[in-house]
């Protein structure tokens, strides 16, 4: 899914540090939180209302938050098996955390809870430095000449096997 530029390959959930494109963007309206990702810009909307996760499996999972105090808690469930973390089970539960620690970090902390994948929960802390730097457009498939050596690869396989 990620030649394809459908979700992206490091920009989660959880989001983990990668080579390039790693800016993310976070705001905040009455009743929803915007998670924004530069890489594939992976736009995730949070509701705030303590609705439920329902049922129906999502690319990138179904996410609920709410605050503890000063930290965001924004709980992730109902990921498609195509998209599982690290392999995981149709039982991942991803918990993850944001708190500011000063005026210019936002501590980023992820548990991930699988029983049929792992023995027990594992978690991970990043801390994200502020930056002013503009978030860029990430043109995946820039005048889709990737796109175009995929297919002609592909027809050309079919080809062999059909003679």
């Amino acid at each position: 899914l990620g030649e394809r530029c459908i979700t992206g390959f490091n920009s989660g959930p959880p989001m983990l540090p990668g080579a390039y494109n790693m800016n993310v963007q976070i705001f905040q309206t009455a009743d929803h939180v915007v998670i924004l990702n530069e890489m594939v810009h992976n736009a995730r909307i949070v509701p705030l209302d303590g609705s439920d996760h329902g049922t129906v499996p999502l690319w990138t999972g179904v996410s609920r938050g709410h605050y503890e105090g000063d930290t965001l808690v924004v709980e992730t469930k109902n990921f498609l098996r195509e998209t599982s973390f690290r392999d995981s089970s149709n039982k991942l539960h991803l918990e993850e955390r944001f708190k500011r620690l000063d005026d210019n970090t936002l501590l980023y902390s992820f548990t991930v809870t699988d029983p049929t994948t792992w023995t027990t929960p594992w978690s991970v802390e990043l801390p994200m430095r502020k930056n002013d730097l503009p978030m860029f457009e990430y043109a995946c498939h820039e005048g889709n000449y990737g796109m175009d050596g995929t297919l002609t690869g592909a027809r050309a396989i079919e080809k062999r096997t059909s003679e």
